[in-house]
């Protein structure tokens, strides 16, 4: 497809000019721009260019959406019409986190570290829910526990408890390795220094209070110098500032020490200087910091209960747009493991559905097949604790709804607070949340569950309707050009046929082209999709699948049209002309093709379930990307009428996902 020359230029002088773009790349869908100044970006210019999908920014990188197989040519254009240097995505990367604030990069260090942690505490958390449901009292009969009642289940829950704990226990270990994996350093000795902090031999931070009281705390005595011989479970400042000392020693070590004895140097020194420093200086301050901290947030919890929960609840939807809602995942963690439960998880829990609640209202207001199905599929992922789809593709847009979730969340986060509602672990949000929270407070839980779901729905319901029917009226009377304009929007959108289901009464006089599924797992909406310029389908339509396996096949017999460079997308083309991109994972680019392996190049013919490529899951989660794959079937192409998607499970090669029913 050839590309017009002005529109480039055009989308150069929206971004601000060639002389606000310090540095400038691509991805398969997206030009990504490291600015000067984002403020004088033209959003409105942008979203009028015929080139651009979509549009927005994301840790410091302005995202301008294209789409497979047209953003390599945009960007071609650009590079030749602005002169400048062609950039990798580190260095756009690089260029834009130098433009975060200190308090920013605090927020995303904490975020690349506890994230991929999280699919371990995230189990833990559900496997003590089951533990709860088996040895709360009170669930099943009265002041008795279902153990109490049957002994027979009591080894049982004692085995899921074991289990359910470990990742608590040994929490230490799992930061020690994510910690100095993002610092730089051995993830190895990022292990056994968390090990160490725990060791059996350690008196445990659990019993420290006691020991205190009793005065029978041990100590070790280094030449006079008394020191507290006490571990650190439960704890993160201890070991995530242990960590980052270990990663900078270690490399420092690596630059200046022979290859010859690193073996011997290296390791056993970072090792031996972090752990003394650790039990000496690093434990102790950090140790008081973190139970001053704790200590706080206690006071106020206990002194300002239907404050700290009117704040908290209402305002941490807010904290999910900023992203420093990761910041409090170790605040979470410090509770859990040195009270045994927080008060702050519970408010999240219930703060998920109530923006699920508000987007899920949307449905009765909007008018635009597309925007109502991107409400409904937006709303379930909020109500099972995923709430970026309903934030960002609905309630930030039209804004009320936004704002009714958070009073509703707000309500719901005093009642919690003033009864006392904590949770266990962390990790289960939205519905499912009640297994996280000490069995005997799930009465209230349930009644903040059902005032998040009723009040931001109804609120939302009456003021949109009202809001509607008033632009209706203005419009039939000429004041106003908004409503008129969403309908031709909603009338042109109908006329390319690009739906969702088969709603629309259009049909094709030609079958329907089956597109198997490319992978195993579950198919799910594009509104899943934890990135929106597939969630708000700014390419296309398309499905997602969560996949279980790790292999890639051909949808159907196909002309390979384009392998992208880092091997973790590919565009398919069939024997129609229709074009299929097949994207593994999000921001997966940023891995450069570690952990994938492409068996075919661009041009190759394939035939229906040929593999494609494999990709390594431990590595893409290691990293902290997502392993949803979007299957879209790019926009602009004149030939499709309309599209249906098939959800639920699928193995490769075996089930439909997606009906494309051809023109003629």
């Amino acid at each position: 497809m050839a590309i017009d020359k002005k529109q480039v230029e055009e989308i150069i002088r929206a971004v601000g000019g060639k002389e606000n773009i310090e540095a400038a790349t691509h991805c398969v869908t997206r030009l990504r721009f490291a600015l000067y100044d984002e403020d004088k970006v033209d959003t409105e210019l942008l979203d009028q260019n015929d080139l651009v999908k979509g549009q927005f920014s994301s840790q410091g990188q302005y995202q301008v959406v294209i789409g497979p197989g047209l953003v390599d040519k945009v960007y071609e254009e650009m590079i030749q019409i602005t002169g400048g240097e062609r950039a990798s995505k580190d260095e756009v990367k690089a260029v834009a986190g130098k433009k975060q604030n200190p308090l920013q990069r605090a927020i995303k260090t904490l975020s690349d570290i506890f994230i991929p942690i999280l699919p371990a505490i995230i189990t833990a958390g559900l496997l003590l829910g089951i533990n709860n449901i088996l040895t709360g009292p009170g669930i099943f009969f009265d002041g008795k526990s279902l153990v109490d009642v049957y002994p027979v289940w009591k080894d049982l829950a004692s085995i899921i408890n074991t289990i359910a704990s470990t990742a608590f226990t040994f929490l230490p270990a799992l930061i020690g390795w994510s910690a100095v994996t993002r610092f730089g350093g051995s993830p190895l000795l990022g292990i056994v220094l968390g090990l160490i902090l725990v060791h059996p031999d350690l008196l445990s931070a659990y019993g420290y209070a006691d020991a205190v009281n009793k005065g029978t705390v041990p100590t070790w005595n280094l030449f006079g110098w008394e020191i507290e011989k006490i571990g650190y479970q439960g704890q993160v400042l201890p070991v995530l500032v242990s960590a980052y000392l270990l990663a900078k020693m270690e490399i420092f070590l690596n630059k200046r020490v022979h290859d010859s004895i690193k073996l011997l140097v290296v390791a056993p020194v970072t090792l031996l200087v972090t752990g003394f420093l650790a039990f000496t200086i690093i434990g102790p301050v950090t140790f008081a910091i973190a139970n001053a901290i704790t200590s706080g947030l206690i006071y106020i919890y206990d002194s300002y209960a239907a404050l700290g929960g009117l704040i908290y609840g209402g305002l941490y939807a807010l904290l999910v747009i900023t992203g420093m809602h990761h910041t409090f995942l170790a605040v979470d963690v410090q509770l859990i493991g040195s009270q045994g439960g927080t008060f702050l998880w519970p408010m999240l829990a219930l703060s998920n559905i109530a923006q699920g609640s508000a987007a899920l209202a949307m449905m009765l207001v909007l008018r635009e097949k597309k925007m109502r199905g991107l409400a409904a599929t937006s709303s379930v992922s909020a109500f099972l604790g995923v709430t970026e789809p309903a934030i960002f593709g609905v309630n930030i847009r039209y804004r009320y709804p936004f704002i009714f979730g958070m009073i509703g969340s707000a309500i719901g986060g005093v009642l919690l607070t003033m009864n006392n509602v904590q949770a266990t672990s962390i990790g289960v949000g939205g519905v499912p949340g009640f297994l996280s929270i000490f069995p005997d407070k799930w009465g209230v839980f349930f009644i903040g569950m059902a005032i998040v779901l009723v009040v931001p729905f109804l609120l939302t319901v009456v003021f949109g309707r009202t809001k509607l029917r008033k632009e209706e009226r203005l419009a039939a009377t000429g004041e106003s050009g908004e409503v008129q304009g969403n309908r031709a929007a909603s009338t042109d959108a109908d006329s390319k046929g690009m739906v969702t289901g088969s709603s629309t009464n259009k049909k094709s006089s030609a079958s329907p082209l089956e597109l198997m599924a490319p992978l195993t797992g579950k198919a799910v909406p594009l509104e899943q999709v934890p990135d929106p310029a597939f969630a708000e389908k700014q390419m296309g339509e398309g499905i997602a699948i969560e996949p279980s396996g790790n292999q890639v096949v051909a949808p159907f017999d196909a002309k390979v049209a384009h392998v992208i460079k880092s091997k973790h997308a590919v565009i398919l083309e069939h024997a129609s002309g229709l074009q299929v991109l097949i994207h593994v994972g999000i921001n997966t680019v940023s891995l450069k093709g570690e952990g994938f392996s492409m068996y075919v190049e661009t041009g190759d013919r394939v035939r229906a379930g040929q593999k494609l490529l494999e990709f390594d899951r431990n590595v893409i989660q290691d990293a902290g990307y997502p392993l949803i794959t979007p299957v879209i079937i790019p926009d602009g192409q004149d030939m499709v009428e309309r599209i249906e998607t098939v959800t639920g499970d699928v193995a490769s090669s075996q089930n439909s996902v997606l009906r494309i029913h051809l023109k003629g």
